[in-house]
């Protein structure tokens, strides 16, 4: 078990939902914590919650700079950073076929995609020149995996691509820095009840049964777990291996009728 007293641990999106709970998991285990999140009324309540030794920032992380300004201040702030979770993400339920690409497209790929990663090189860039270790954990989706069967409907085609984009960037850098000061770590969340959900269906009881629904907290002990373990992939429910097994099968079939 990693042991994080008196460690720092920056978390993006921490002020509601997955990033609230990691926070407050973190810090029941010692940790410092820095809190980002784009919503005022939710970094003001994260303040009130966290008190003095911590410390909250509002930002917008679809700016190319707010991620590597992040990771420098909360530097500066206590002198060391241990752990950073990128977990900031929005939604998009629209048909890819229908979507146009608009500013809310590029919205979308800046927060779930490119923010991960300048936020992994502005961090990584930071652990080598300070001959530091930390660990860095993406939170993804259950869609950068599959189409997943209970919300193939939902016009998540967008929103999933922006997350397999992060864990492709994260599977390449995983291998490019291998060896080096940074591990590297996805989160693959199934259904959590978050703000995404919540906004739709007030009544957690309501979410059908196929979700599988955990809450954040359950989340965020597999995630903290998942850390201790060393642990890549960190799936939150049992389905996301099933739920790939059709593209899996799909290619062996279409090897066998390519004769290859």
């Amino acid at each position: 078990m990693i042991d994080y007293a008196g460690k720092v641990v920056l978390v993006t999106g921490g002020a509601s939902g997955i990033g609230l709970a990691m926070a407050r998991a973190f810090r029941a285990r010692g940790a410092r914590i820095v809190v980002a999140d784009i919503v005022e009324e939710r970094v003001q309540a994260a303040g009130q919650e966290f008190g003095n030794d911590a410390q909250v920032v509002r930002c917008d992380l679809a700016e190319a700079a707010a991620g590597p300004k992040l990771v420098e201040d909360a530097f500066r702030a206590f002198g060391r950073l241990d752990v950073v979770c990128s977990n900031a993400g929005i939604g998009h339920r629209k048909k890819v076929i229908k979507e146009p690409l608009d500013v809310r497209v590029s919205r979308l790929f800046d927060v779930n995609l490119f923010a991960g990663i300048r936020i992994a090189q502005a961090f990584h860039a930071l652990l080598v020149r300070e001959g530091t270790q930390g660990h860095l954990l993406l939170t993804a989706s259950e869609n950068s995996l599959s189409v997943p069967s209970a919300v193939r409907r939902n016009g998540l085609g967008l929103y999933a691509a922006s997350k397999h984009g992060l864990l492709i960037a994260a599977e390449w850098m995983r291998e490019e820095i291998a060896g080096g000061p940074m591990s590297v770590h996805v989160l693959l969340p199934g259904a959590v009840y978050t703000p995404l959900i919540s906004q739709g269906v007030p009544d957690p009881s309501k979410v059908p049964p196929e979700y599988n629904l955990i809450m954040p907290d359950r989340c965020a002990e597999i995630a903290l777990k998942g850390l201790d373990l060393g642990l890549f992939y960190i799936p939150t429910h049992k389905h996301l291996a099933d739920d790939m097994v059709p593209r899996t099968e799909g290619i062996r079939a279409s090897l066998i009728e390519l004769g290859l």
